[in-house]
């Protein structure tokens, strides 16, 4: 028998420019460990990298634990994003193609697991993402500079 997961994630995606240079970082903690990921995502808008911090996160973490104990996991996902959090719960119409098709993937992703949930944060309580999105943006940015 499988044992019941308890999974929070913590992301964040940002943009230097809207559109412009974007990454984003990743917070997941699980069975006492604690796993944080960074990377580019190339140029995007300011939501387009929130909503790829997520999608990031939750293939991650699939990964992670393996999709069997994905099924038994419920996740808990948070993010200083009010807008797409308030979409991903059903409060905001989506307008925009590009995160109509980025809103789909994060709800397939989602299915994977036995349960997701979306809770918007203060920005003060996300730091720790946001670090990691803007150290993987200053690596890239002095690669660049060379």
């Amino acid at each position: 028998m499988v044992k019941h997961l308890q999974i929070t994630v913590h992301t964040d995606g940002g943009s230097r420019g809207n559109p412009g240079p974007s990454a984003v970082g990743v917070v997941i903690k699980y069975d006492k460990k604690i796993k944080e990921y960074a990377k580019c995502i190339g140029k995007k808008t300011n939501n387009e990298a929130e909503y790829g911090a997520l999608i990031y996160a939750l293939e991650k973490t699939k990964k992670l634990i393996s999709k069997v104990k994905a099924k038994q996991a419920d996740i808990v996902c948070y993010s200083d994003s009010e807008l797409m959090v308030k979409q991903l719960n059903h409060l905001y119409k989506l307008k925009n193609e590009t995160i109509k098709g980025l809103f789909i993937e994060i709800w397939n992703l989602s299915l994977d697991f036995k349960s997701a949930k979306f809770y918007h944060i203060k920005r003060e309580y996300n730091k720790q993402a946001d670090k990691l999105l803007n150290q993987a943006l200053d690596q890239e940015r002095s690669k660049s500079s060379f």
